[in-house]
């Protein structure tokens, strides 16, 4: 049994450190550099915003790691194809009057032609999200059958899918229309995934949000206590009162900083709900349920896993139908924030999710890894692709900055675990 001492708990948290340093840092070169204030209320929602994609698709990428360090290759070019499947039936488009609109032969100019009589009516909101859910289920079973049963190795696999889709999304998107993109989404489709709750005029304080977090800071804190309280009944060991305190007052800084962010710039955005809840139900699953222990089991010894009665093959199957779903979630979130369906989107995702998840702590070998690493090291990434924007450092250099910062988080994994076992 561990002892708590502080030097365990700043060895545990240091990405969580790194990321508030961080974050003063381009704090202070936005404002010098270019006069740019980070803390703006829309600054601080455009981060957030332009990000959700990480936090959705790292804790779909967190399943798959921890079955032993498997990737999806394919998440970003699915979500180009998803975009492009959402376009084409909730948007009227040359493509949908191709398959789906009624056509006769008339004379024009003498000769007898196809002509468009009735225009294909676009399938409303609902069924259209029952499609792109439809095809994320599709293709998840299809690539979850693929590697759990027929053994292809993931990398193998989620290629295939890399490549494929990217090119299916784009040739959707450039028979369909002219621009080689879709706009023009139905509101309903886009309010679900965009917009604003309880929406008032920027810089007037939104009462709705600033309650929403006060109870989500009071939530925060009843949990953490009662978790704490719960182990010294069971006899367990517990981290001393005075440390779980200031956790407390540091998570509850954080909740009411965002809270007040979000109230003075109109209020609660939509996809903050959808990363919460995302993130909520998969903190449940990975730290509350059976079914969580057992991925951890997998991704750590698979022949003992298999011999324990533990379905290896359904956990690998489960693990990547579920990356689909999530995938599908992310496409219709960065849809609605953009407004069109674009054969660019999801460029690099897999990338920023699979760091996301290394920098967050997840074992690169699998069997380890929590929500709230990967929460950590979606942050991390979001606060590096905006601040070094925002200073005008070009896309080259972000891509390097983050892969350095990949390579020094898999570093310290590997020294961390040599430091243990000479313990």
């Amino acid at each position: 049994m561990n002892k708590f001492s502080m030097k365990n708990v700043l060895k545990k948290n240091v990405m969580t450190l790194a990321l508030f340093v961080i974050y003063l840092l381009f704090v202070v070169l936005a404002a010098a550099l270019k006069g740019t204030n980070m803390l703006d209320p829309s600054v601080v929602t455009s981060l957030v915003e332009q990000n959700a994609y990480v936090f959705i698709l790292g804790a779909g990428m967190l399943m798959c790691m921890l079955t032993g360090g498997n990737i999806d290759l394919s998440v970003g070019s699915f979500v180009c194809f998803a975009g492009a499947v959402v376009g084409l039936f909730s948007v009227e488009n040359n493509l949908l009057n191709k398959w789906f609109g009624v056509w006769e032969q008339q004379l024009v100019d003498g000769q007898l032609q196809n002509v468009l009589v009735k225009a294909a009516d676009p399938l409303s909101t609902p069924v259209v999200l029952l499609v792109a859910v439809g095809i994320g289920l599709l293709y998840g079973a299809v690539l979850g059958f693929l590697i759990a049963y027929v053994r292809i190795p993931p990398w193998i696999a989620t290629l295939a899918g890399y490549l494929a889709f990217r090119g299916l999304g784009t040739q959707i998107l450039t028979t369909a229309s002219t621009t080689n993109a879709i706009s023009n989404f139905p509101k309903p489709l886009l309010n679900i995934f965009s917009g604003k709750l309880f929406e008032t005029s920027w810089g007037e304080l939104n009462i709705p949000c600033f309650v929403f977090g006060l109870l989500a800071a009071a939530a925060v804190v009843f949990i953490t206590l009662s978790s704490r309280a719960g182990k010294i009944k069971k006899g367990y060991s517990a981290d001393p009162l005075g440390f779980v305190i200031a956790k407390c007052v540091i998570m509850v800084a954080i909740i009411m900083f965002l809270t007040i962010e979000f109230a003075y710039d109109g209020g609660i955005p939509v996809v903050v709900l959808w990363i919460v809840g995302v993130l909520l139900l998969y903190g449940v699953i990975t730290e509350k349920t059976t079914i969580g222990r057992h991925f951890m089991t997998v991704g750590g010894n698979a022949e003992a896993s298999r011999l324990s009665g533990i379905n290896n093959k359904l956990i690998m199957f489960v693990a990547y139908l579920n990356m689909s779903i999530l995938t599908v979630i992310a496409a219709l979130v960065v849809t609605a924030r953009t407004g069109a369906a674009n054969s660019f989107a999801g460029q690099e995702f897999e990338l920023d999710a699979i760091a996301a998840c290394i920098v967050g702590g997840v074992s690169a070998y699998g069997g380890s890894g929590t929500i709230i690493g990967m929460v950590v090291g979606a942050a991390l990434i979001g606060v590096i692709n905006q601040g070094m924007s925002l200073i005008g450092v070009d896309q080259d250099w972000i891509k390097i900055v983050k892969g350095l910062v990949l390579l020094a988080a898999v570093v310290f994994e590997i020294q961390s675990k040599k430091g243990n076992k000479k313990q």
